[in-house]
């Protein structure tokens, strides 16, 4: 076998309220740059469904900057960990890595001629240091503020200057290189959150959570102007973007709005109103010369229309937090369905990458179960302990097709005719056309997951103690058969599915599956080894003979079932994460999702 990444869809950025979110400018002007846990995603700026994502830190990632050649990519984690990797190989190399101060790194700016990096953010001793990219030296000391740094900005012309603002209200003006202390400015009254220098150098711009935003001159960092009469927003400032030419200032809000300021005139040319909702909060934007963009609370990334400012041109949707399970439909059009932490469900076009969510109010909690039934609804459950149906068609969530449950839903399966089975915390619950019609209580063990037969005659429910019971529904009724499947070892059974053409159960218990023959009784036909820890999923090919896990230890295999001799390692899926979901849009087309909240295509080739 040989394996293929055809297709990434990528995360969003991780957002938090109040907090300024970076976006990085590429100056090549072909990709933009954001952040979301250990992970750098790199976003083509016309095609955005086209991602790379970079996820070689160990600690989570607040920002990275493109240096001012675009060939390298600085990155700087919560633990002062700064790596500079190569853009232009399909690997990322890594040139180097620094810890120029032990804390959060918030703001990362590189000198126009590539050969010095200023960091800034929470360290407990330096806030902010600006060092020589190739040796980690040090060329001054950023000093002027007892409290957090939260941006910084090199002047990219001769003579060379540096600015930082940060949590006491004010901002340091330097003298470089060497960084010299020089001044401190004090126009703002709360915390500011972005400062920037114009792309020749000649003014920079501050912006804070007085919702104010100040011009200086780039040389003298004396005051020229502020932006609007007496405040730019009615909210907090979290970015600031200048344009090319200087001429214009893109700003984003807490009062949900993004404006483009004319400099010159000192006034707002367009204001783009971004919704009314707290998640419609503006915490970040980047100017493209073809493209403005935003970054909402909820994490979408918004590109903006000067010609209609109430309705962006596109909204990029997606997770951006870890996809907890996935289900495929294939009916006509291949569609990826996929849950998150956060209670979010989304939907991609599996050819094309183009994405959306349900409208309307879904679950509230973590989504831990999801599939297709015969009659194109996503069945799915949650921590919110409800099963919801929502119809495939009309891609929104009802009020009235929400079922709540006694205990909290760990696993779902679906079966024909209108039948869902439910492994909760305490009992099992058997659905019928959206109606609970019988659940079994006082189990005696407890359950993990659950499996239907795909004729829907038998249902298999793991447990944690490393067994399989066997019911049958008549009706409205589960009835329990006597015989259980001891799979021989105490660990949960974390995973189970039966073939598509329902011939083979397969269950994951640790680092193991085993295989029974269904017409036999179950009898046990082989295991398969390969994983270093716990499976956490299965999925079979529509082949019926491959089938697919995914794990702790972050491999993917594919194993062939009638030989567990006969196994292939998809290395590094998702690097550094564990594997939450696998399953096949055909049988040669694995999908898989992961903690990363990304979701990847790959293309299996059979030898």
């Amino acid at each position: 076998m040989s394996y293929e990444l055809s297709k990434v869809f990528a995360c969003l950025p991780q957002v938090e309220r109040g907090v300024s979110k970076v976006i990085g400018r590429d100056p090549k002007e072909v990709n933009f740059l954001y952040t979301n846990n250990k992970s750098v995603i790199i976003r083509n700026i016309d095609n955005p469904e086209i991602a790379d994502i970079y996820t070689e830190h160990a600690h989570r990632v607040h920002v990275a900057q493109y240096s001012h050649s675009g060939y390298y990519i600085a990155s700087g984690d919560a633990y002062g960990k700064i790596r500079i990797w190569d853009t232009v190989q399909k690997e990322h190399i890594l040139k180097y890595e620094y810890q120029p101060f032990v804390g959060l790194i918030k703001d990362i700016c590189w000198s126009a001629d590539n050969q010095k990096i200023a960091v800034a953010g929470e360290g407990n001793v330096n806030r902010a240091v600006v060092i020589q990219w190739d040796t980690g030296v040090s060329v001054g000391e950023v000093l002027g503020h007892y409290k957090v740094i939260n941006s910084i900005s090199l002047k990219p012309t001769c003579p060379f200057r540096a600015v930082t603002g940060s949590d006491d209200f004010s901002c340091v003006f330097f003298e470089a290189f060497p960084i010299k202390f020089k001044s401190t400015i004090t126009n703002h009254s709360a915390f500011v959150n972005c400062v920037r220098y114009s792309p020749k150098g000649n003014m920079f711009a501050t912006a804070g959570s007085d919702g104010k935003i100040f011009i200086f001159d780039g040389k003298e960092g004396t005051f020229k102007c502020s932006l609007g009469q007496d405040q730019a927003h009615n909210g907090g400032i979290y970015a600031i973007d200048w344009s090319n030419d200087e001429k214009f200032i893109l700003s984003a809000s807490g009062d949900k709005t993004v404006k483009l300021w004319d400099v010159e005139a000192k006034t707002a040319m367009t204001t783009f109103n971004m919704g009314s909702n707290v998640l419609d909060q503006q915490l970040g934007c980047l100017w493209h010369p073809k493209h403005l963009l935003s970054i909402s609370l909820s994490g979408y990334i918004n590109y903006l229309d000067k010609a209609n400012p109430n309705k962006p041109l596109r909204v990029i949707k997606g997770h951006s937090k870890s996809i907890q399970c996935l289900t495929i439909h294939s009916h006509g059009k291949q569609t990826i369905y996929s849950g998150s932490h956060d209670g979010h469900v989304n939907y991609w076009d599996a050819s094309a990458g183009e994405n959306d969510d349900f409208e309307g109010k879904g679950h509230t909690n973590m989504v831990s179960s999801m599939m297709i039934n015969d009659a194109d609804e996503l069945v799915s459950c949650g921590m919110d302990d409800t099963v919801r149906y929502t119809n495939l068609t009309q891609k929104q969530y009802c009020a009235q097709d929400a079922v709540k449950l006694d205990s909290q839903p760990k696993n779902l399966a679906v079966g024909p005719g209108g039948y869902t089975v439910v492994a909760c915390i305490d009992q099992i619950v058997l659905m019928k056309d959206k109606k609970k019609v019988f659940a079994i209580g006082n189990l005696g063990y407890e359950p993990e997951n659950v499996a239907i037969h795909p004729q829907g005659e038998s249902v298999a429910v793991g447990t944690k103690d490393g067994k399989v019971y066997l019911y049958c529904i008549q009706g409205t009724t589960l009835q329990k058969n006597d015989h259980v499947l001891d799979l021989g070892s105490q660990a949960p059974v974390i995973a189970a599915s039966y073939s598509p053409d329902g011939t083979i159960f397969a269950a994951c218990t640790s680092n193991k599956v085993i295989t029974c023959t269904v017409a036999d009784g179950y009898k046990e036909a082989f295991t398969f080894y390969g994983h270093h820890a716990k499976i956490f999923c299965i999925g079979w090919s529509p082949d019926n003979e491959h089938f697919a896990t995914g794990g702790m230890d972050g491999l993917v295999f594919i194993w062939t079932r009638s030989d567990p001799q006969i196994r292939f390692k998809v290395s590094d899926t998702h690097r550094l994460y564990h594997i939450s979901s696998v399953a096949w849009l055909d049988e040669h087309t694995l999908v898989t999702s992961s903690h990363d909240a990304c979701i990847k295509q790959w293309n299996i080739k059979y030898k």
